[in-house]
C-alpha cells in the first residue's frame, strides 16, 4: 500500500467507502453513523458530520465530485449531502420493517403505506418520493385506505386505534378506539367517507365509527374467529367481512347492521373484495382457492385453484418437497381491476397472478424477483406455450422501487389497482412496486389547440407537410410522435424544413436531438438534421 491511514484505530469501525478521482475526495462511513471527508494524498479532514445513529452501509458521489448519497440500510435512509455547501439535497427514509398494507389515492397521484415500524407515510407516483410520514401510532400498522374525497387517509394498528389524517394540514385529526382494548386487523370505509369500521383479531367483534363525530356506532358480534378481512359495497350500504371461523358476512348498514347473508367456504377466509360495480364479491381462501359470489343471492357464480400458480422451488435446507410445500400456499391479498373483468392476487410467495373472472384462468404472472438463490431453481412455466388467451393482457409494465428491505425477498403483503386501472403496486419485503402500462407517457402539452390530434398529425404527414407536422407533434409532446414525424421527413428535404421552421420550435427539435442520439441506431439521419439547424440558426441560438 502507497499510504495507509489508520490513526489510533480510527478507521477500525469503518463500513464504507467511496473515492473520487478528479477532486482526490475520499469519503469514509462508520458504523456509528458518522462520516468523513479526506483531501489526499495529504489526508486533510474537509468535514466530519454524523447522518444518524445506524451504520452507514453505502456510499456513492457523483461525477462532478459536488454531491455525496449516503445509504442507511438499517432505518432506509437515503441522503444526498453537498459537501461545499454543507447542505442536504435530498433526504428519504423508508419503513425500517416491512410494509403490510396500502392504498392508491382515487386520482392515482399518492400511495400510502402503513408498516410494522408504526408509521405512515404517502408516496407520490411520479416522482417516487416520500413526503409526508405519520408517527403517531404505536405498534404495527395492519391496514390503510383513502376516503373517496382523496384528502384523509385512515389507518388501523395494534395499538388499539383508527386514526385519521388530514392531507391538506397534515395531522392526526380524530382517533377512534373500542370501549375494551383491542388489536385492528383490518379497516374499511364506505364511499361517502361517513362510516369507519374496523375488525379486531382478539375479540372477533366488528367496531363501527362515524368520522364526522367520532363517536363509536355500534359493535358488530357473530364471528368465531378473528375478523380477516373488511369490504364496503361501492354501490350499497353493505359491509361484507371475513373471519378465520370459515365464513363471510354480509351486514346491511340501512338495517341496522344486521347479518343480511352469511357465505360458508370450506376453509379460513383470509381476503374478501367487491367488484368496482358492486354486484360481485371475490373471497380467497387459506386453501388456496378464489371464489366468486353473487351476494344478493348467496349462489357462488365460480372458483379459480390458485395454489399451484404460487408454487416455488425447493430451497437448500428445505425439509419438504416443492410440491408438499405448495400445499400451505394462499393468496393473502386480493382486489379487482378498474374495469371489473380481472382480478389481483398475491401471497406469501414471489408471485403475484392476474386472472380472467369470466374465464376463470391466469391472464399474466408476474415475478418479483430474480434471485435464484431464493428458491434454488429457476422457475420455467410452460403452460403459456400450450394454451394461447385472447384478452388484453398487460404488455409493457415498468417497476419503480421505491423502499428496499432485503432480509426475505419477494413475499407480497397487499396489493391494490389504481382507479384508472392503468397501474398497480404492491407491498413486498423487498419493497412498494409500482407496476404501470403507462411508462413513458407524460402528457405536457405545449400552446396546444383542439385541432392537434395524433391522427390529424398523421394525416398532415401523409400529405408532405412536414414542417407543419413537426410543429404539430412538439405541440403534443409525444416523444414516440415526434420520432415518428422527424423519421419520416426525406433526407433531401431536411434542409426545406429546417429553413421553415419557426424560431421557437428550433430548439425543441434540437433538445430532442440530443437525448435522440444516445438511443437511436439512425445517428447519420440525425447529424444531417443537427448540421442543418445550427447552419441555418445557429448565429441567432447564439445571439440570444
Amino acid at each position: 500500500a502507497r499510504y495507509f491511514f489508520n490513526k489510533e484505530g480510527d478507521f477500525n469501525n469503518l463500513t464504507s467507502a467511496a473515492y473520487h478521482k478528479k477532486t482526490h475526495l475520499l469519503v469514509t462511513g462508520f458504523a456509528s453513523g458518522i462520516f468523513h471527508l479526506h483531501e489526499l494524498p495529504d489526508f486533510n479532514l474537509i468535514h466530519s458530520l454524523s447522518i444518524s445513529d445506524q451504520r452507514i452501509a453505502s456510499i456513492s458521489i457523483n461525477c462532478t465530485g459536488d454531491w455525496i448519497a449516503f445509504g442507511c440500510s438499517g432505518l432506509g435512509q437515503l441522503l444526498v449531502w453537498e459537501w461545499q455547501s454543507e447542505s442536504y439535497v435530498l433526504k428519504q427514509q423508508g419503513h425500517f420493517n416491512s410494509m403490510v398494507s396500502l392504498a392508491y389515492s382515487p386520482d392515482g397521484q399518492y400511495i400510502v403505506t402503513g408498516g410494522e415500524d408504526g408509521k405512515v407515510k404517502v408516496w407520490n407516483t411520479s416522482s417516487s418520493f416520500c413526503f409526508v410520514t405519520f408517527t403517531e401510532h404505536t405498534s404495527g400498522i395492519t391496514a390503510v385506505t383513502f376516503t373517496s374525497n382523496g384528502y384523509v387517509i385512515l389507518s388501523a394498528s395494534l395499538d388499539g386505534t383508527v386514526r385519521a389524517f388530514d392531507l391538506h394540514r397534515y395531522r392526526n385529526f380524530r382517533t377512534f378506539t373500542s370501549p375494551r382494548p383491542s388489536q385492528f386487523s383490518c379497516l374499511a370505509v364506505d364511499s361517502s367517507g361517513e362510516i369507519v369500521s374496523a375488525g379486531s383479531q382478539d375479540s372477533f367483534e366488528i367496531f363501527i365509527w362515524s368520522m364526522q363525530s367520532g363517536r363509536l356506532l355500534d359493535v358488530l358480534s357473530g364471528h368465531e374467529g378473528p375478523i380477516s378481512s373488511l369490504s364496503f359495497n361501492p354501490m350499497k350500504c353493505v359491509l361484507a367481512s371475513a373471519s378465520w371461523d370459515k365464513t363471510v358476512k354480509l351486514w346491511d348498514m340501512l338495517d341496522s347492521w344486521r347479518t343480511k347473508e352469511t357465505l360458508i367456504l370450506n376453509s379460513d377466509v383470509l381476503v374478501v373484495a367487491f367488484r368496482p360495480d358492486g354486484k360481485e364479491l371475490a373471497v380467497a381462501a387459506l386453501n388456496g382457492q378464489i371464489t366468486f359470489w353473487d351476494h344478493e343471492n348467496a349462489v357462488q357464480t365460480g372458483s379459480i385453484e390458485g395454489r399451484h400458480d404460487l408454487q416455488m422451488g425447493r430451497k437448500e435446507l428445505d425439509k419438504i418437497t416443492a410440491k408438499q410445500a405448495a400445499k400451505g400456499k394462499s393468496f393473502t391479498t386480493l382486489c379487482y381491476s378498474a374495469d371489473g373483468q380481472s382480478v389481483l392476487a398475491g401471497g406469501l410467495s414471489k408471485f403475484v397472478c392476474i386472472y380472467n373472472v369470466k374465464e376463470q384462468i391466469l391472464m399474466k404472472k408476474f415475478e418479483i424477483s430474480c434471485n435464484f438463490s431464493l428458491d434454488a431453481m429457476e422457475v420455467c412455466d410452460h403452460r403459456g406455450q400450450v394454451f394461447s388467451f385472447p384478452l388484453s393482457a398487460p404488455k409493457t409494465w415498468v417497476l419503480i422501487h421505491l423502499v428496499s428491505i432485503l432480509e426475505n425477498p419477494a413475499l407480497f403483503l397487499n396489493i391494490v389497482t389504481s382507479l384508472l386501472g392503468r397501474s398497480w403496486a404492491a407491498t413486498t419485503t423487498e419493497g412498494l412496486l409500482i407496476y404501470s402500462l403507462d411508462s413513458g407517457l407524460i402528457f405536457d402539452p405545449f400552446e396546444l389547440d383542439i385541432d392537434v390530434t395524433p391522427s390529424n398529425i398523421h394525416k398532415t404527414l401523409h400529405q408532405k407537410e412536414y414542417t407543419m407536422a413537426i410543429i404539430m407533434a412538439f405541440k403534443l409532446n409525444e416523444k414516440k410522435l415526434i420520432q415518428e414525424v422527424i423519421e419520416a421527413v426525406p433526407s433531401n428535404e431536411i434542409d426545406v424544413v429546417c429553413s421553415s421552421l419557426p424560431d421557437l420550435y428550433v430548439e425543441k427539435v434540437l433538445e430532442f436531438l440530443a437525448s435522440a442520439f444516445e438511443i437511436s441506431c439512425h445517428l447519420e439521419f440525425y447529424l444531417i438534421w443537427a448540421h442543418k439547424l445550427l447552419m441555418l440558426h445557429g448565429q441567432k441560438l447564439k445571439t440570444r
